[in-house]
């Protein structure tokens, strides 16, 4: 009992430590001790440990196992996710100490480590509770942090309307998992659920509704047509470090849980036309963002339907339904992630030194801040995906894994969205490097913290467009857990 014991705490050793950090950081905010920007450089340094201790004495095996009666799957796919989320997190942090009212704020601090121990429960997850418990766990705080700014009406408005859309999402959610639970004959572990779900005598017509009703969830957490609408609005009002956790971690967190639930919950072929709902909401979901995109004036929303249409890339992977699918799957995400965190930190540095978002403020940036206009050149190309940027080869991948299992179709589709993706990120570089800037304009004021955070991300975005192969062996020894 007492191994057994070891191996159960050893599986969350990350979440755990999340915790105690929580508690540090609370208590030094109540204590008065440590005040102002020092608390988000606690949180950094405390997100750091993390990692490292994870990464030296809790990496799992690939295929890993089920743990604490079987609600969580301490496995390679859970690890690089888990990883990946604190990674996110810490790099937010860079990017919120100089922020007035919002870095030198603990609640803050604890909301945010709040919702990442919500996604790392998330990407463990391995029954039909712990789903619903983790990702209300991830979300709730996230309605909080998107209506920190009590004081601007944009803010508190995108806190409410998260609020809304999120619990009705929840309530669906709720509701289609309790239809499956019930058709399995009260299973609720994920791979005892596909098999409740073969010897069901309910109508394949009632599973394929009750199953449509919790993809309605799982494509609201990941701004996923037809239920992207609240992602423009929420980006925009929400203080602009939040919208880039939102865009990033967030989404990732519902990708994690849904490749196990596709993957495992309702393998391929086991309910008719579940493969092609969800390759219609993949083609659906990248062709209206891409074109929506088109027409943004200001940089959060512009970035708000462009991380829609990505979103529609990486269901290309889920669709796929095989290794190089998944691997593809991880390797994508971690690319979007960093680079999309990046382009959302370039936002927050012109919001704070120009006070708008507007597109506009761009003009002649190569002038004012050139070391800043590289950075943007990096990580709009890559979310392009131009060649030698790290977009590119994600692109590639999620292509191939497509081609592969013969969606040709999709694929021709997701090529089409990218070039219509690379004409308004080229729109905004074109406003950054050939127009003037205007007489008035103010400095470019980037913080420490920002510079630090902006260059490694830079230096990624390049690194693994040229050297992939690292990091897209992580995506490969995730994918060995539910293919091995």
């Amino acid at each position: 009992m007492s191994a057994l014991n070891s191996a159960m705490l050893l599986a969350l050793l990350p979440e755990l430590m999340v915790l105690a950090l929580m508690g540090l950081v609370l208590i030094a905010d109540l204590s008065g001790r440590v005040k102002g920007r020092n608390l988000g450089w606690l949180t950094i340094v405390g997100l750091v440990v993390v990692v490292l201790v994870s990464v030296s004495t809790a990496m799992p095996d690939a295929t890993g196992a089920a743990v604490w009666g079987g609600t969580l799957k301490h496995d390679a796919l859970s690890f690089v996710f888990r990883m990946l989320f604190l990674i996110a997190a810490a790099l937010t942090v860079f990017f919120v100490l100089d922020v007035p009212a919002l870095g030198d704020r603990g609640a803050f601090y604890l909301l945010l480590l709040a919702s990442v121990l919500g996604m790392m429960l998330m990407a463990m997850a391995n029954d039909l509770i712990m789903l619903f418990l983790a990702m209300e766990t991830a979300t709730i705080p996230l309605y909080v942090l998107a209506g920190f700014f009590t004081g601007r009406r944009d803010s508190v408005e995108a806190g409410f309307k998260y609020l809304l859309f999120g619990a009705l999402a929840s309530g669906f959610m709720l509701y289609g998992l309790s239809l499956l639970y019930g058709f399995s004959g009260g299973e609720v572990e994920f791979a005892a659920l596909a098999q409740g779900l073969s010897k069901t005598q309910a109508p394949t017509w009632a599973v394929l509704a009750a199953l449509m009703i919790v993809i309605a969830g799982f494509a609201f957490k990941v701004a996923a047509v037809p239920f992207h609408f609240w992602a423009p609005d929420v980006y925009q009002g929400a203080p602009t470090p939040v919208a880039a956790f939102l865009s990033t971690a967030s989404k990732a967190a519902g990708f994690a849980l849904l490749v196990r639930v596709a993957l495992v919950a309702f393998p391929s072929g086991s309910l008719p036309w579940w493969g092609a709902a969800l390759a219609a909401m993949a083609a659906a979901t990248m062709t209206l963002g891409n074109i929506l995109a088109l027409t943004q004036t200001d940089l959060k929303r512009l970035l708000a339907y462009s991380s829609i249409g990505h979103a529609g890339y990486i269901l290309m992977g889920v669709v796929a339904a095989t290794k190089l699918g998944l691997t593809a799957v991880v390797f994508y995400l971690l690319v979007y992630m960093l680079t999309n965190l990046a382009a959302f930190g370039i936002v927050a540095v012109l919001e704070r030194s120009t006070g708008s978002t507007s597109a506009a403020n761009l003009a002649g940036l190569y002038k004012r801040s050139p070391w800043l206009t590289l950075a943007t050149l990096a990580a709009f190309l890559s979310l392009a995906g131009v060649p030698p940027f790290a977009g590119f080869v994600a692109k590639v991948w999620v292509f191939m894994a497509a081609v592969e299992a013969n969606l040709a179709w999709l694929a021709v589709i997701a090529v089409l969205n990218s070039i219509v993706g690379i004409y308004y990120y080229l729109v905004v570089l074109k406003v950054a490097y050939e127009y003037d800037p205007p007489e008035d304009a103010p400095p470019i004021v980037v913080s420490r913290p920002v510079v630090w955070a902006l260059a490694a991300l830079a230096v990624f975005i390049v690194i693994a467009g040229v050297a992939f192969g690292p990091w897209f062996g992580w995506g490969k020894w995730a994918a060995a857990a539910l293919f091995p």
